[in-house]
């Protein structure tokens, strides 16, 4: 009898042993998921549609392969993009295979069916041993790689050294796609001129939150900024200024189609403006010829003494003095030759004629304008894209309007059938001033804090205009306090993620309050990416884990 029980205790007491050693061995495997992993699966940036955790961990190795599925082109180009991303932070010389083999330890990259994620969505799912992204097409692949960078530590953007750090991942599922299929960020090189490499470098920040258009502003009355065959003092004369005097510059048609192929590399689209019939005086000192007769101006000279003189080298900031003349069969041979050679090197669908501000423009004769540029962009295989002053010409739904200010103007597109992209200035127009005291910007539309720039919906923006009007939003950054790329991220971040998310998430899901913390949660990437954010005092910038824990262990002491 004693030996009987002698013996079931002993084999109870191994029993239990396995188990706890089974348990040790399958929590050794199965690692929990770590404050950190776990905060930046919370916070990532636009928010997706749907994200659940699942508890445990997958870590990135030297060992991990990066998988293509299938023989989509563009499925490579992501997989490239990836391990070149990966790389110079890890170290680690991560291997690509075309075979589609699901293994452990692998990034799976696979063209799938889903009705539901349309052109650009993708799924994201992490276990333990395999990361597998799927969607539709190469962009969508391309948005979930965006989204894989933000579940790593922020280290992985460093790209100068390898990084002393853990490369965990939380494990779940992300499913996600975009509201709108517009979301787009201005730069205007024209009045201060921004190089090739500088453009390149925006376009991989606005890429990060899935942003798909660059909209360049490359004429205007301080200087024109593409190299036009046909015309090459454009370049050569009206290149030479800008803003405050400085040595202007310009790009070479080569020069542009490096900044086209490297978007296009980061699926954005590159749309080009040339902004007539105003904002033209840099063409105007370049070609005597396009300059118009005085009894185009509305208004005499001695009405307002102080006016810019057009035809003369302009390097302030004053708008409105300039204009083509409608009647001169020179301006649209200008027009014509302009549109020819930049619609050639530019594979988008897309022309912007600019159209704001034509204040010397007779209205008859501005309409004559957008009623001509209309044909002359279709002509040459565009869709024509303005501001939202060309709402007052014949168009139609081929035409995007782009709004800025006027409600008035913005239902007048509406009306006429054109489609609208939104970009209120007195939400996202990145170059005004967050408040009265900063180093940088404009506040002629208002002063525009960080919580203000996101907490508002296109949908509801402007009464009277459909939803399936809206293509979705962009945010202009004009430079006329801008000189340097330091200038540029200063005014951007951390304002541009929150449009990002505005065109990307559903307006139902987005909360200023949830949102700052996650935005807080990105300025340690930010920090690794040399980005000169703006430390907005509306943001709790403090929010690492770390600090979350010490002021835990503050408040208990305290109540102790």
């Amino acid at each position: 009898m004693f030996y009987t029980r002698l013996k079931t205790i002993r084999i109870v007491y191994v029993t239990a042993g396995l188990l706890a050693g089974l348990f040790l061995v399958s929590c050794e495997r199965n690692k929990s998921t770590s404050p950190e992993a776990r905060q930046r699966f919370e916070g990532i940036i636009p928010k997706p549609v749907s994200a659940n955790m699942t508890g445990n961990t997958f870590t990135l190795t030297e060992d991990t392969k990066v998988v293509t599925s299938g023989s989509v082109e563009g499925v490579d180009n992501v997989a490239r993009f990836l391990i070149d991303k990966l790389k110079p932070a890890t170290g680690f010389n991560l291997e690509k295979s075309s075979d589609g083999k699901e293994g452990k330890n692998s990034i799976l990259l696979s063209i799938s069916k889903d009705a539901e994620l349309g052109a650009e969505g993708y799924e994201l799912t992490v276990s333990e041993d395999q990361i597998k992204i799927t969607a539709n097409s190469p962009v969508g692949l391309y948005w979930g790689a965006q989204t894989l960078r933000q579940l790593l530590p922020a280290e992985i953007e460093n790209s100068k050294s390898a990084a002393n750090a853990s490369w965990e991942i939380a494990t779940g599922t992300i499913r996600d796609y975009p509201r709108y299929s517009w979301r787009g960020s201005m730069l205007d090189v024209s009045r201060h001129f921004f190089g090739v490499e500088d453009v390149k470098r925006y376009i991989d920040l606005i890429s990060l939150y899935k942003m798909n258009v660059l909209h360049l502003h490359i004429s205007d009355d301080q200087g024109w900024r593409i190299e036009i065959k046909s015309w090459p003092n454009l370049a050569n004369i009206g290149g030479r200024t800008q803003v405050g005097g400085g040595k202007g510059g310009y790009y070479t048609q080569e020069d542009y189609k490096e900044i086209v192929n490297y978007a296009s590399s980061r699926h954005i689209t590159i749309i080009p403006e040339i902004d007539m019939p105003g904002h033209i005086n840099a063409a105007l000192v370049s070609y005597k010829e396009l300059n118009p007769g005085p009894s185009i101006n509305r208004e005499p000279a001695s009405a307002r003494p102080n006016r810019p003189v057009a035809g003369q080298v302009y390097t302030g900031t004053e708008v409105g003095f300039s204009t083509l003349d409608v009647r001169k069969e020179v301006t649209f041979k200008f027009v014509n030759d302009v549109l020819r050679e930049l619609a050639a090197i530019t594979p988008g669908p897309y022309l912007h004629i600019g159209g704001d501000e034509a204040a010397v423009t007779k209205k008859p004769d501005y309409i004559a304008f957008i009623n001509r540029f209309k044909d002359i962009v279709k002509a040459n295989g565009k869709r024509m894209v303005g501001w939202e002053e060309i709402a007052q010409g014949d168009v139609d739904s081929t035409v995007i309007v782009q709004h800025w200010h006027s409600q008035q103007y913005a239902r007048m597109a509406a009306e006429k059938g054109a489609k609208l992209i939104f970009s209120p200035a007195q939400k996202v127009y990145l170059d005004m001033q967050y408040d009265s005291t900063s180093k940088l910007g404009l506040h002629w539309a208002a002063y525009i804090e960080v919580d203000s720039s996101y907490m508002w919906d296109p949908a509801t923006r402007v009464d009277g205009i459909d939803a399936s009007q809206i293509l979705g939003v962009e945010a202009p950054l004009w430079s006329e306090t801008v000189v340097t790329m330091d200038d540029i991220e200063y005014l951007v971040f951390p304002r541009l993620p929150g449009v990002a998310e505005i065109g990307w998430s559903k307006s139902d899901g987005r909360d200023w309050n949830e949102y700052k913390v996650r935005l807080a949660n990105q300025a340690e990437r930010w920090d690794v990416l040399d980005i000169d954010y703006y430390r907005s005092p509306k943001v709790p910038w403090d929010t690492s884990v770390d600090q979350q824990d010490n002021k835990k262990d503050t408040t208990s002491t305290a109540s102790k």
